[in-house]
């Protein structure tokens, strides 16, 4: 999504309630993201995964915390494993490595802060 329809999502919703996990759907064998704030302080970013898909290792200069929405995944901070299902979440570390792999279906709400 450009920034610039990133920025209009969001100010289209503020003020209003809404479900984030039904911003977005699964699709079989992927995994599907939509950035729902891009702002040079900070994204704030929904994923689906199918069962079985995930996110190779990989680190980031600040902290980013993942909230899970449905579903279950394995998300390994610096090696150690930690499973996460939905109504949990987790904070990675800025500059650990991470990596995540769908347990079963899978939503998140990836919030990153930079500043």
């Amino acid at each position: 999504m450009e920034k610039n329809s990133a920025i209009r999502l969001n100010e289209q919703y503020r003020g209003h309630t809404i479900s984030p996990a039904s911003f977005i759907d699964y699709q079989e064998g992927s995994v599907v993201s939509k950035t729902l704030v891009q702002q040079p302080t900070g994204t704030v970013t929904l994923f689906a995964f199918a069962e079985g898909q995930g996110l190779s290792e990989h680190s980031a200069p600040f902290d980013a915390m993942v909230v899970v929405l449905d579903g279950k995944a394995e998300i390994s901070i610096a090696g150690t494993p930690n499973v996460v299902s939905a109504g949990e979440m987790i904070i990675m570390p800025a500059n650990e490595p991470h990596a995540l792999k769908a347990l079963e279906k899978f939503k998140m709400l990836l919030i990153m802060i930079k500043s």
